[in-house]
């Protein structure tokens, strides 16, 4: 059975972006889980994970993961994570892969990674253009 026919092994993507420059700085593939989160802070520059502070909506595991001092948990009307949901709405209307009922879908998880990394770097670098 292939990867994503089932709807009990869904995968989310987790993200860090930076709020003045407006990258991504990490990426992480996986369920929504302690361990999920921890792979993705595993990722960024341990100078980073250091200083910053880090804004995020009130999903529980963030309470577990992040340092207490660099937590800033906040909700919609905060206007502090629209970049990030900006740039989720942008990955969904221009990469038709993340749509389930469309024929671009992809069945293998390596090639729905791919493609979202390739799509990141990418946005990345016209960000740098940009600043």
């Amino acid at each position: 059975m292939e990867l994503f026919e089932k709807k009990d092994n869904q995968q989310w993507l987790w993200l860090v972006f930076h709020s003045r420059t407006r990258q991504v700085l990490a990426m992480h593939v996986g369920r929504r889980t302690r361990q999920a989160a921890e792979c993705l802070l595993e990722k960024l520059p341990e100078d980073l994970k250091k200083k910053a502070i880090f804004y995020t909506d009130k999903f529980s595991v963030y309470y577990e993961v992040l340092p207490w001092t660099q937590h800033r948990p906040v909700g919609k009307e905060s206007g502090k994570t629209s970049y990030i949901e900006r740039f989720n709405n942008t990955l969904r209307q221009r990469c038709s892969r993340l749509v389930r009922k469309t024929l671009s879908f992809s069945k293998k998880l390596a090639n729905h990674i791919g493609m979202i990394k390739y799509f990141i770097c990418d946005y990345n670098r016209r960000r740098a253009l940009l600043v």
